[in-house]
């Protein structure tokens, strides 16, 4: 009876023993994971050392989204994804990278495109019980969402538009994510292809588009010289203009300035005239007389001192002759 009971006690240890083992549970740093007590929630393990009490405890099992690594016959990386059970539940920030799919634009242009999610798990039970599989619906709610925002756009629309789906996305994938304890941060959209045909227009217009930059540079570069040759022109015109009108004005004041030299010579001779016939004689009367005579000389030849032109008033010339005797009081007398 003895030995019966200390092997009973030894299996009753054992069990113990097998019972705490197996009812500790390490949970990772930014892990959780759900408890069931019978098939019904009871509890959340966060980070560290927990203790469940097995067979009435186990952890939820959730689907979750991963990919397998694999190089194709050229020897490049592929990925492909699966689904696959899990009991822990990751919750740092998560990226998804969606497939490519093919969605119809306003002007019914067939498009592929494709994108890349992040969202992070804010509250681990919703993320377990409000929704069947969390990846699949984010998935998706994220093509029927791309889906609905690009009918709504031209083909146009969409390449110039990328900011403004990104953020029209994230708004509705957000909002509808709530529930299920989910927060998405940022939704990008990673490529959008058009049907060949559209590309090869798309690429026409481009190159034509260039073309018409190209030729309207190289107008306005032309008209840009021409403009700045024309200032030239006219600036050479304007400077040889103000170096004529300097030239002219500086001649004119030399020319006024060696008359009025001139005339104060004359002044000079009239005085000394003047101050040697005395005051009985007429200097100006002389004066008047000697240029009258001077304008005579200019009208004979200079060969043989003939008279060419006779003024009508000859008797003036005598009497500017005899003015002259007067003031020099007679020629003088010859030996």
């Amino acid at each position: 009876m003895t030995d019966l009971y200390v092997v009973f006690l030894a299996v009753l240890v054992f069990f113990a023993i097998v019972l705490i083992v197996k009812g500790i549970k390490i949970v990772d740093q930014a892990q959780v994971v759900i408890v069931e007590r019978f098939g019904k929630f009871h509890g959340v393990l966060y980070p560290g050392i927990n203790w469940i009490i097995p067979i009435m405890d186990k952890p939820h099992l959730m689907e979750w989204r991963s990919s397998r690594e694999f190089l194709d016959a050229s020897g490049r990386p592929h990925s492909v994804p699966y689904m696959e059970m899990r009991s822990v539940i990751d919750m740092r920030e998560t990226v998804y990278d969606f497939p490519r799919q093919s969605v119809i634009t306003r002007d019914n242009a067939t498009i592929e495109i494709s994108a890349v999610l992040y969202f992070q798990i804010t509250d681990p039970v919703k993320a377990s019980y409000e929704v069947e599989s969390l990846p699949t619906a984010i998935e998706k709610l994220t093509q029927t969402t791309l889906r609905n925002i690009f009918g709504e756009l031209d083909l146009d629309q969409t390449y110039t538009a990328r900011e403004k789906i990104n953020s029209k996305l994230l708004v509705t994938l957000d909002n509808a994510s709530n529930k299920w304890g989910v927060k998405v941060n940022r939704v990008e959209l990673q490529d959008i292809i058009p049907p060949s045909a559209i590309r090869e227009a798309m690429e026409k217009q481009m190159k034509a588009e260039r073309d018409r930059r190209a030729t309207v540079t190289e107008a306005e570069g032309l008209k840009t010289s021409q403009i700045l040759k024309a200032e030239a022109v006219r600036e050479a015109e304007i400077k040889k203009a103000e170096g004529m009108k300097q030239a002219a004005i500086l001649q004119a004041e030399g020319i006024a300035e060696a008359k009025i030299k001139v005339a104060n010579a004359e002044a000079e001779a009239v005085r000394i005239i003047a101050s040697g016939i005395g005051q009985s004689a007429n200097p100006a009367s002389y004066q008047v007389s000697l240029k009258y005579i001077e304008a005579l000389t200019k009208m004979t030849d200079g060969k043989d001192n003939k008279i060419i032109y006779m003024p009508y008033e000859a008797s003036n010339v005598l009497g500017a002759v005899a003015a002259i005797k007067d003031l020099t009081g007679g020629a003088p007398q010859t030996k």
